[in-house]
This record gives C-alpha cells, sequence and structure tokens, in this order.
C-alpha cells in the first residue's frame, strides 16, 4: 500500500508540473486575474489529488479543467453578488515584459464583452484546443449549444472593438 501510494504522489506531482502553467492560462483567461486564476487550479489541484487514484490512469487533465471551469464558474457567480473591482492595481512583480502584458489585457478586453458561457467555450475552443463534444461534457451543455455559443461569441468579438492586429 506505502509503495503505490508513493508511485501515485509521483504521477500526481509530475502531472501537477506538466499541466500548471497552461491551467493558470486558461484560468486567467476565464477569470481576467492571474492571482485569482493560481488560486483556482490549486483548489482544481487539490480536487484531482483526491480523486487521483480513480482518475489517474484516465483523462487527469480534462478532470481538472472540469474542475477549474466549474471553480471559475462558481467564483463569477459569488463575486457577482459581493465584489467590485477597482483602479487600483496594486505591485507589479519584477519580470516584466510590456509587450506581453499589453497583448494579455488586449485579449482580456476582448473576452470581458463575452457571457460567463461564452468566455467558457471560447477559451475552451481556441485556448485549450477542445472539441465541441468535448466542451459540452466540459461544461454540462448540448454540443449543438457549444457549437450555437461560439457562432454568438465570435460574432459578438467581431462586431465589438477587434483585437489590435499589432499586438504581439
Amino acid at each position: 500500500m506505502g509503495r503505490d501510494r508513493s508511485v501515485l504522489d509521483v504521477a500526481f506531482d509530475e502531472f501537477v508540473l506538466g499541466s500548471q502553467r497552461r491551467l493558470v492560462h486558461l484560468a486567467d483567461l476565464l477569470t481576467g486575474d492571474r492571482a485569482l486564476s493560481e488560486d483556482l487550479v490549486q483548489e482544481a489541484f487539490v480536487r484531482a489529488f483526491a480523486a487521483w487514484p480513480r482518475i489517474h490512469s484516465g483523462n487527469p487533465e480534462a478532470y481538472t479543467r472540469r474542475c477549474l471551469v466549474n471553480l471559475a464558474h462558481d467564483w463569477r457567480r459569488k463575486r457577482s453578488s459581493r465584489e467590485y473591482p477597482t483602479a487600483d492595481t496594486g505591485d507589479i512583480a519584477g519580470g516584466w515584459d510590456p509587450e506581453q502584458s499589453i497583448a494579455r489585457l488586449a485579449v482580456l478586453q476582448q473576452l470581458s464583452v463575452l457571457t460567463l458561457r461564452e468566455r467558457q467555450v471560447i477559451v475552451l475552443r481556441y485556448y485549450a484546443g477542445l472539441t465541441e463534444a468535448q466542451i459540452s461534457q466540459e461544461i454540462g451543455v448540448a454540443a449543438g449549444t457549444v457549437k450555437s455559443t461560439a457562432a454568438r461569441a465570435l460574432a459578438r468579438l467581431r462586431t465589438g472593438a477587434a483585437l489590435d492586429r499589432e499586438v504581439p
């Protein structure tokens, strides 16, 4: 039993190291808040670890991504009733790349015009590279709903202020 647990721990550590960066970026696109994204990913990893003996031989990243999408959804629902953003951005950590920050802000600004469901579909489709069927499983809607939501979201993005093509 102890040896099996150790092997599972090593496998989980490798999973975290291999997927953390992708999942944080995914959460950042969903929430628009880097610090919150890191917290949500850590919580998703906690949930994945609890289920690890059951999920490790399947697709643990899909399981963790689903947890992450649900956590982001819950956060947005809770935030809308009690938290309000301010213009204060706080301190900036070292290693700041202004071009990357400008590009990130441009993407987040465009994503902010979408509804939560539209944002989830666009991020999972075009960032995570999931198929419509995979997205429908992850967010719990029919594949047709995913397709129509993506079309509606893309139309909103096209008619709104388009992403600046010169942003790196």
